[in-house]
Formats: C-alpha cells, sequence, structure tokens
C-alpha cells in the first residue's frame, strides 16, 4: 500500500482551517492530513473525518518541530483576523507564528508551504476595480491585521527557494458553510438593529467561496515549480452586488432586508468617534463601528486573478450565490 503524504493543515478550529482540513481528509486519499489548532474545541468533529487532529501554540518551536517532522505540504491558515485589537496581538499570531512554523518547515524539509494572506492590504478607504497583486498599497495598511498578515506573507515568499517552496493566496472574503465571521458579523448588526445601507447600496464587490479557496490550494498543491514565489487573488471570478448579495441572504434566512441608508460621510464621522471612544475608553474591545467596516459595507472592491487563472490553472468550481445559499443550508440546520 502507498504510504500517505502528510500534510498539515493549521488554524483547523478556524471557518477555512476546518473546511480545508476536512475536505482534504474526505476527498484526498494521497494524504494524512493532520489539523492543528491552539483550541481543540473541534477535535472530535475534525477527527470524525479522519484528520490527525494536534493542539499546540505556533509560537512554540519545540511544538512546530514535532509538528512538522516528515511532512510534505503545509498549509498555513491561522491567523488573528479581527478589524481591530491590540498590535502586539496581530503580530505574535500573524508575524511570530508564520515565522517560527516556516523556521521549522525548512529545517524538516518540507517541500511546499502555502500560506493564506489576505487582500486587505489593498483597502485604501475608496473604491477599487480590478485590482491586480502589483497594484499599489496604500502608505499605511487599514489595520493591525491587514499590516501583520502582509509582513508575514513578505516572509513567507522571501523564503522560497530556500529550502523550501512558498507561496501565497489572498482570497477575498471567504462564504460559505460554517462560515464564523462575514455573515455572523451581519446577522448580529441586523438583530441589534444596527445594519443600514452605507452609500447609495450601489457598491460592488468580489467574494470567494471556501470551496473555491480549497480549490486554489489544491491548484498549489500541483503547481510547477514556476508558479512558487508569488502571491495570487482569489475569488469567485464574478464581482457581484454587495447589497444584492446581502439582501439576497438575509431574505434566505426569513429576515426583511434593510432599506434605510446613511451617506458614507455621516458613517465614517460616527465610526471615527466609536474608534476614538474604544481607544481611550475601552481599550481592548472592538468598537461597535470601526472606519474598516463601513468601508466594506460602502466601498467597492473587486479583485483581478488573471494570475491566478494563468500561473496555477484557477477555476473558480461554485458561484457566489452557490456560497450564500450553502451557507443558508448549514445556519438553518445548525442555529
Amino acid at each position: 500500500m502507498e504510504k500517505k503524504q502528510k500534510i498539515i493543515i493549521t488554524g483547523a478550529a478556524g471557518f477555512l482551517g476546518g473546511r480545508v482540513a476536512k475536505h482534504l481528509a474526505i476527498n484526498n486519499l494521497h494524504y494524512q492530513v493532520f489539523a492543528t489548532s491552539r483550541r481543540d474545541s473541534r477535535a472530535m468533529e475534525l477527527e470524525n473525518t479522519g484528520c490527525v487532529f494536534l493542539k499546540g501554540d505556533l509560537r512554540d518551536i519545540i511544538f512546530c518541530e514535532k509538528l512538522t517532522k516528515d511532512t510534505e505540504i503545509v498549509v498555513h491558515c491561522a491567523a488573528l483576523s479581527a478589524p481591530y485589537g491590540d498590535y502586539d496581538a496581530f503580530y505574535q499570531s500573524n508575524v511570530v507564528a508564520t515565522q517560527t512554523l516556516l523556521h521549522a518547515c525548512i529545517a524538516n524539509g518540507v517541500k511546499k508551504f502555502i500560506f493564506i494572506a489576505t487582500p486587505s492590504i489593498y483597502m485604501n478607504f475608496s473604491s477599487r476595480f480590478e485590482v491586480s497583486e502589483n497594484a499599489p498599497l496604500p502608505s499605511t495598511l487599514v489595520n493591525h491585521y491587514a499590516t501583520t498578515k502582509l509582513m508575514a506573507e513578505k516572509i513567507v515568499l522571501a523564503a522560497n527557494g530556500k529550502g523550501i517552496q512558498t507561496i501565497a493566496l489572498r482570497p477575498r472574503a471567504i462564504i460559505g458553510a460554517e462560515d464564523t465571521v462575514i455573515f455572523p458579523r451581519v446577522l448580529h448588526a441586523y438583530h441589534e438593529g444596527r445594519l443600514k445601507i452605507i452609500g447609495k447600496g450601489d457598491n460592488y464587490c468580489d467574494f470567494t467561496c471556501a470551496r473555491n479557496v480549497i480549490e486554489a490550494i489544491l491548484c498549489c498543491i500541483h503547481a510547477p515549480d514556476k508558479a512558487f514565489g508569488e502571491s495570487y487573488n482569489i475569488t469567485d471570478g464574478q464581482p457581484v452586488l454587495f447589497w444584492e448579495s446581502l439582501k439576497y441572504a438575509l431574505s434566505g434566512l426569513q429576515l426583511t432586508p434593510p432599506t434605510q441608508k446613511v451617506p458614507k460621510a455621516i458613517a465614517m464621522f460616527v465610526a471615527n468617534l466609536s474608534e476614538l471612544y474604544a481607544r481611550f475608553f475601552t481599550p481592548g474591545k472592538e468598537p461597535t463601528l470601526t472606519r474598516y467596516g463601513i468601508c466594506i459595507l460602502s466601498d467597492s472592491m473587486t479583485l483581478n486573478i488573471t494570475k491566478a487563472k494563468e500561473l496555477l490553472h484557477y477555476k473558480p468550481v461554485m458561484t457566489t450565490f452557490e456560497g450564500i445559499n450553502e451557507y443558508i443550508a448549514w445556519y438553518k440546520t445548525n442555529k
């Protein structure tokens, strides 16, 4: 019997990491999937699909060295992802953990390191269309998450060819079953009566179904050597009207979509006040409104994925509305 290759998925207690680990365990017979996280809340769920679960901190070099022994591929999904918070917490989770894991991978002869980066680095508080991977970045990034993820991405890509092949994916707004980020935030704001249409409500955006991120990861696993050392935008391949998508999702959950509109300028003013209040009076607690959140709701953001199509042979396998339907079905079963 052919010996299975060992593949590690970090951040497996989270949304994307969990989806990736379970998909590979169920559908790819060539790999023995090792799922890891600092939290063991999903250990049994992951193990029931055939994963080996290992709890540990990626900032711990001893744990990383044991974890990556005899490993072929690492898919690094773990990150601290939030629009607001303490810089050191983001730095430790996104930079130090990545660097420690990468060093262990190189020491143990891991062949491929696939890093889940972020297109939040493109955000400049205005609408942007068809943004490519080499588009100019803002002089100051939108938040600590984007700043530290870009730092980590640069570390990963700089290591390519130095005993390991590395690659970075920048998936935009991941959605689908088990989503713990986008739709849960929307629903929380909705049920608190805070979800309003910001601006005219005609902004376009790209989403990325979790299944399409998995497809991109599979493309990386089988990518030619020339594709490594690069970053790639990943989306569903067809921009959609942001508020029409949210209305579709809310209607699918038998909720009445919002109709009240608030000018972006007013919303940004309130968000600035909210962030100032949090900085001085409730440090460490995310403000009710953030400038990042307002821009997500009001500005257009679409990405060019030509590079991924040409070099990785990436092709989306789900549409955005199929991803929304997947979330709706999952939510109704698990609420």
